[in-house]
């Protein structure tokens, strides 16, 4: 055919070798502003492994913590622990889920040497995102994407047996978040009941409780939401029937990660998590490639105020019923409950 002769095939490589230049400058343009939408986040690409990392200029302003004070603020969390374990026989393996070591909730990154129990509203959001990049996925892609992070995650995090996460143990550091319990819950209550996603899960959990425990004397501008006491109330039953399985979001820290049977080298505080993240990051050598954030900051930070105008409108037997529940995660960690139970006693209620 005539477009096979020697003439037709010049013209056609010309063509091509105009188109190819004319798109050149398109796609540097791309690739300077993709550059610059990372730096802009924070990150930049290492070409070898293309694994977002920190710049230059940002590593240096992970350094300036006090490694040796929290290193040994650490060592008495430790201690702590192990001695509360022991005292009241939780570091016994039996078969209640007080008893049972739980591997099921771990995040495994064997790349990095690095384990995590995510506790869930104790710094969770932020670490599941942090999880997330160092299993592979791109900033951009988890600004963008609708997925929930810990659908992600699991997609690379697998579940392990407790055989496998104590082999995974042997070569990494492993962490948890711990939070003052009480603290804890009023923020899952907030974000799950009070701010639920319209038609979700706790959507529709929280009509359910609004239907079981709403006294129908409450005025017709009550939320539509369980009040605090309600939701309350509906937690202490379901505490109450041990066999039903707590959410996620309100079960007992120590339930979750039993940490008197599973063994934790780093024991962060959400009260110092600034610090004791980049102490942790420091300890891992992961500067390079994930950065302590807060995200959900706006829900997960309780005031004072907000704690008290919450707290306040329980009854003693109910603040009682938390506390028991409760009683581990405040024996573990160190935390105290003395000023709600004042809180409750002033209030007469």
């Amino acid at each position: 055919m005539r477009f096979n002769n020697p003439y037709w095939r010049a013209i056609r490589r010309c063509l091509f070798i105009f188109v190819a230049i004319s798109l050149l400058p398109l796609a540097l343009v791309y690739m300077v502003r993709l550059d610059q939408a990372y730096r802009l986040k924070g990150y930049e690409y290492v070409n070898e492994s293309h694994l977002p990392v920190l710049p230059e200029d940002a590593v240096h302003t992970l350094a300036p913590i006090d490694v040796e004070r929290v290193e040994k603020r650490m060592e008495r969390r430790r201690k702590l622990l192990q001695e509360k374990c022991t005292e009241f026989g939780l570091d016994v393996v039996g078969n209640d889920t007080w008893h049972k070591p739980n591997a099921w909730e771990f995040l495994v990154n064997k790349k990095y040497h690095i384990i995590w129990c995510n506790v869930f509203k104790a710094g969770s959001s932020s670490w599941m995102y942090n999880f997330n990049v160092l299993a592979g996925y791109s900033p951009e892609f988890l600004q963008r994407t609708k997925e929930v992070f810990l659908t992600l995650a699991r997609e690379r995090y697998p579940r392990l047996s407790i055989e496998k996460l104590r082999e995974a143990q042997n070569d990494s550091i492993t962490f948890m978040i711990a939070r003052h319990p009480f603290e804890r819950l009023l923020s899952a209550y907030r974000d799950k009941m009070v701010f639920a996603i319209p038609h979700s899960y706790h959507d529709k959990l929280g009509r359910r409780i609004v239907r079981k425990y709403r006294s129908k004397n409450l005025d017709m501008n009550s939320p539509r939401y369980p009040t605090f006491p309600e939701f309350v109330r509906w937690l202490l039953v379901q505490i109450k029937h041990g066999s039903v399985q707590i959410d996620m979001h309100f079960v007992s820290s120590t339930m979750f990660c039993t940490p008197c049977l599973i063994n934790f080298d780093v024991i962060m505080k959400f009260d110092t998590l600034d610090e004791d993240q980049l102490y942790l990051i420091n300890k891992t050598g992961l500067s390079r490639v994930i950065a302590p954030e807060w995200r959900n900051a706006g829900k997960g930070k309780n005031t004072q105020e907000l704690l008290q105008s919450f707290y306040s409108k329980l009854t003693p037997k109910e603040l009682q019923g938390l506390y028991q529940y409760y009683k581990y995660d405040f024996e573990l960690f160190n935390y105290s409950a003395t000023s709600y139970f004042n809180l409750v006693t002033e209030n007469g209620t």
